[in-house]
């Protein structure tokens, strides 16, 4: 915001005050230059530290033209100038302030790019490049395709594929019955009356007949035929045999069997 200038001849901002007298609309010989000053140098007084310093520097330059105009008419010379040929030079001095902010940026883009070349210059590029037998070179994806081959791979795509079949003859699967492991128990067991279930798979061979067999005993006692113990832990399984003491012919089931529905 310019300077507002109070004078008896004029009363407003300062700029404007520049232009009246510029257009010769205001004599600057009926304007007491003084008085605006002092009350201006007041304010600045009163301001201390908190003026601003655009309205500083517009005052300032718009009051040594005004004073240098003043007195070229107070004590003309034998090189007199009209006012406005006095004015003409402020133009080209905005240009030239113009054109040295735009030179400072300039210098200061300048300032940043050498800054940064010197922090290039401390790499050092490769200068030797491949050998010639080395040059990367596309290869050609069409070499060899004809016309003959392109066909057979069309069709071998869609050709109609057989349907897979999995051979299983070579695996064979042995189906172990639990049933049938009671009733060989329920044979054995009366004659042996006690032991260990370690003995009484002691012939097997495969781990599913021992699982089987586990599996029996546990039906077994289940049904209160035999009881189980184990003397100490990860020890031996003792089975005992509770029922009747009978014999069964060998290849002959007993009747026990019928009441089991494993």
């Amino acid at each position: 915001m310019p300077y507002v200038v109070s004078a008896p001849a004029f009363e407003g901002p300062i700029d404007l005050l520049l232009h009246l007298v510029s257009t010769h609309e205001l004599d600057i010989l009926e304007l007491p230059l003084a008085p605006i000053v002092d009350a201006f140098v007041a304010e600045l007084v009163q301001a201390k530290d908190h003026y601003d310093m655009e309205v500083l520097s517009e005052f300032l330059l718009v009051a040594a033209i005004l004073v240098e105009l003043k007195s070229q008419r107070l004590l003309p010379g034998p090189d007199d100038v009209e006012a406005d040929d006095e004015l003409i030079g402020w133009d080209d001095r905005d240009l030239l302030l113009a054109r040295l902010l735009e030179c400072r940026a300039y210098a200061a883009v300048a300032d940043t790019f050498v800054a940064m070349a010197e922090t290039e210059a401390r790499s050092f590029p490769r200068l030797g490049g491949l050998d010639d037998g080395f040059v990367a070179q596309a290869p050609d994806l069409l070499a060899g395709v004809t016309v003959e081959r392109l066909a057979n791979a069309y069709l071998n795509a869609t050709a109609e594929r057989p349907v897979p079949f999995v051979d299983l003859s070579h695996v064979t699967v042995d189906a172990v019955s639990v049933s049938e492991a009671v009733a060989t128990l329920l044979v054995d067991l009366p004659r042996r009356r006690s032991t260990s279930f370690r003995e009484l798979t002691g012939h097997l061979s495969r781990r599913i007949d021992v699982i089987v067999h586990f599996l029996a005993v546990l039906e077994l006692c289940k049904m209160g035929k035999v009881s189980l113990g184990q003397g100490h832990t990860f020890g031996d399984l003792e089975v005992t045999w509770l029922g009747e003491r009978t014999l069964v012919a060998v290849g002959s089931e007993p009747d026990d069997v019928d009441d089991y529905d494993g």
